[in-house]
């Protein structure tokens, strides 16, 4: 690394300077010990080697100038790890799957994250990110918690996973007062696409369409609303995953049904083997089904 990044061995009595303003961690490490950097007003890059896999609470909290975070291996993020990072903007964080308690809370510049790898998001992980705009989780994700993205004013768009009991909290949203977009990770329209009658595919279709028409019009302001935002998200994905689980049944009805007609003309093998593969869907797996 270039002479003025300062490496962070995680040693007894290694202790960071003041003045530091580019931090490399050491490869040696795995987990970044809470309260490492904490209240390192000058620290404006943080890159992690692959080997970096945990950081811990309050790790750099109050890092008013970080703008950069790279941490590629990175899995979990503990409470409060970059709680009022106000400059911080990029985060590279491929691998990271548990966001902890107000992980980010406060951090008032981040204006875009993407987490392929998210499973948990725990209570206030970005409250009060009034810059964030744009979202995007994975298929991995598991849960949001409450007021996960509370008075993130600005968020617009977000892109999730088609699972049920998802969003716990009706809180999750609140004051979210510009989110009117939302889109699906994964392979559903690829699902849709491949149902047998176009008139499901149009209903299905619509359906999916239907809540960037309902989500502007949900209550979403402050901490007096009802929740609007969570509740109706939740409930169009309970409605998108009756319809599609409906329609994947009829669709393997009817292949069942045309399997059977060409066994009467065709040798039962060729019809496995060279008709039936065509004729499935994909395989993308909702978690309400079964």
């Amino acid at each position: 690394m270039a002479a003025e990044y300062f490496t962070y061995t995680g040693r007894d009595g290694d202790v960071v300077p003041r003045d530091v303003t580019r931090v490399c961690i050491h490869k040696s490490l795995t987990v970044i010990p809470r309260r490492a950097f904490y209240g390192r007003r000058n620290i404006e890059e943080v890159i992690c080697d692959v080997g970096i896999e945990t950081i811990e609470a309050d790790a750099f909290f109050f890092c008013t100038s970080l703008r950069l975070v790279i941490m590629p291996g990175v899995k979990v993020v503990s409470a409060n790890a970059f709680f009022g990072c106000e400059a911080l903007t990029d985060v590279e964080c491929d691998e990271l799957e548990i966001i902890g308690w107000n992980a980010f809370g406060n951090s008032k510049s981040l204006r875009s994250i993407n987490l392929p790898s998210a499973k948990i998001v725990k209570g206030g992980a970005f409250h009060n990110c009034e810059a964030l705009t744009d979202v995007k989780f994975g298929i991995k994700l598991e849960r949001i918690e409450a007021c996960a993205f509370a008075l993130c004013t600005s968020l617009e768009h977000i892109t999730l996973p088609l699972k049920d009991n998802m969003i716990h909290d009706d809180t999750t949203f609140k004051g979210c007062v510009n989110l009117e977009h939302v889109d699906l990770a994964g392979g559903p329209h690829e699902t849709i696409s491949a149902l047998h009658l176009e008139g499901w595919r149009n209903v299905m279709n619509e359906e999916i369409d239907s809540i960037n028409q309902i989500l502007p019009r949900a209550a979403g302001r402050g901490y007096g609303d009802v929740g609007g935002k969570a509740i109706v998200i939740r409930s169009w994905i309970r409605s998108v995953l009756r319809k599609i689980i409906h329609y994947k049944v009829q669709h393997h009805r009817l292949l069942d049904e045309a399997a059977t007609a060409l066994e009467l003309t065709l040798p039962k093998d060729i019809v496995i083997e060279n008709v039936l593969p065509f004729l499935e869907l994909p395989s993308y797996t909702f978690e309400a089904e079964g």
